[in-house]
Order: structure tokens, then sequence, then C-alpha cells
């Protein structure tokens, strides 16, 4: 793949062999943008993990302080807390006449299910389960306490996972926000990924992290 002028030019400034702080690479991603759009701040991490084995798969949430800039369209398939999943401000409420609706259409970014829903979820496991929207309890998406569930999924809660590559990937911001507001976040994901270090990983558990936004080269950093 050829990229253009612009991109070739911009990937200049960057040395690839040159690991940035966090605070110099914000400014680095925020000084070279490349979109009209807002785009997305990534974090992409490099974990020391074998993703071929069971219990070295790191896999948790994290609530972003300043959330992702994305708001989330949140469902949530109950059969004892319809009421408080509405008024926790849940965007699609149901019990099991959803199970059938899921199966044609998939309108939502997350789906909470409350205990007794997961037997009856099991019919469209194939169609959740590949686009990582099956409900889970390590991401605290099977749950009794819906109200807790939903507002902080609005407020910015994220689950993240690694993949067959050994490596996870989260948007943590837009470029439009602050500077300060961009680094805390990425420093409440990374936090969060140390703590979700799996018993069966031995020795340090990230090797590597890169920053970019959705159309930008990547760059390195290094934490504090």
């Amino acid at each position: 793949m050829r990229h253009g002028k612009k991109h070739r030019a911009v990937a200049e400034k960057i040395d690839k062999n040159t690991i940035y702080s966090l605070e110099e690479a914000v400014k680095m991603m925020k000084e070279n943008k490349m979109a009209k759009f807002d785009e997305s701040v990534e974090v992409h991490i490099k974990t020391s993990v074998d993703p071929k084995k069971g219990d070295q798969q790191v896999r948790s949430t994290v609530v972003l302080p300043h959330g992702t800039g994305k708001t989330k369209i949140v469902a949530v398939i109950t059969s004892t807390s319809v009421e408080e999943a509405k008024l926790a401000g849940a965007d699609i409420v149901g019990g099991e006449e959803l199970i059938e609706k899921f199966a044609k259409k998939i309108d939502f970014d997350v789906l909470v299910a409350t205990p007794e829903m997961m037997p009856k979820l099991a019919r469209v496991a194939k169609v959740l389960g590949p686009k990582g929207l099956m409900p889970n309890p390590k991401t605290e998406t099977v749950t009794t306490k819906i109200k807790e569930a939903v507002e902080a999924l609005k407020k910015g809660r994220a689950a993240f996972k690694n993949d067959d590559s050994a490596n996870i990937h989260q948007a943590v911001g837009k470029l439009s926000f602050d500077d300060a507001k961009i680094i805390e976040n990425i420093k409440a994901f990374v936090e969060a990924v140390e703590r979700a270090k799996p018993a069966g990983s031995k020795g340090k558990l990230i090797t590597n992290i890169t920053l970019c936004s959705t159309m930008g080269n990547g760059i390195r950093v290094k934490m504090a």
C-alpha cells in the first residue's frame, strides 16, 4: 500500500526507533492530524502473554475518566430489572422477545444481561459472539446491578481483551480532547491492563505501547 505525500511527510517526522514520553506523543499526534473529522485516539499494547494458553488471557474493563468521546448504545435484556434499566438510561430494554430481534438486527454497542437471561441468549450466541457482544461476567455485562452497569457504560467504561497476536487495542478519546484528558485516559487504560495480568503470565506483561490517531502514524511511548 502506497501512502500519499502528506502521510509520508508526517511519517518522516516520527523516529520509529525513538520511544517518546506520553506528553510528547500526544503533542505530535495532534500537530500531525491528517483527517478532517475528529479522529479517535488509539492505544495499542503489545503483551508478553501466550494467547494460545487459556490461563494467559488478558481480559477486563476500564472506566476512562473522560470517556471515549462516543456515546454507547446500551441494550439490556432482563426479566427482573426492566424499570431499573430504563431509569438508568439504557437505550434498548426488554426480555426474551429481544432475542428474536437480535438474530436479525444488531443496533447497539453493548449488551447487558441479568443472569437468568444467559441460558436463553445461547440461541443467538453465534450472532453475538463473533461481534464481541455476548454478555460476560468478566466484562461486568452479566450482572444483577443493572443501574450501576448501565451508568458506568454510559460514562465510558470499556471492555478489553488481547487478540490472537497478544495485542490489546483500545480507543481512549478523541483528538479534540484536551491533552491532559487524553493522558489521563491513557494512564487509566494502561493501569487497568497491568491489573488484569493473568496468573499464568510470568515477567513483564506490557512490552510495547504505541499511540496513534485513526488516520495517523504510530508513535511508540514510554510510561513514567
